[in-house]
């Protein structure tokens, strides 16, 4: 079984390249803003709209929360 990065998973689900995934999140977790990424970072995303670039970062937000509920459970049943 293959375990595929938070960028490999959402490149493939919304059928772009992980590259534009991986420059998006990156403008993202620097704290810029969705509409500023959308409309001024578009040479640095490949040219995603919008909706592409909110999809993107909610996904982040959940397989993130997700990750980190994992840790949480992993380290409670250690304990």
């Amino acid at each position: 079984m293959t375990i595929l990065s938070h960028n490999q998973k959402i490149a493939k689900e919304l059928n772009i390249p992980e590259r534009q995934v991986t420059a998006t999140a990156e403008l993202l977790d620097a704290g810029n803003t969705l509409p500023f990424v959308a409309r001024y970072r578009k040479e640095v995303t490949g040219g995603l709209d919008e909706e592409q670039i909110r999809t993107i970062q909610s996904q982040l937000e959940l397989l993130r929360s997700l990750d980190e509920r994992r840790t949480a459970i992993i380290a409670s049943i250690e304990e």
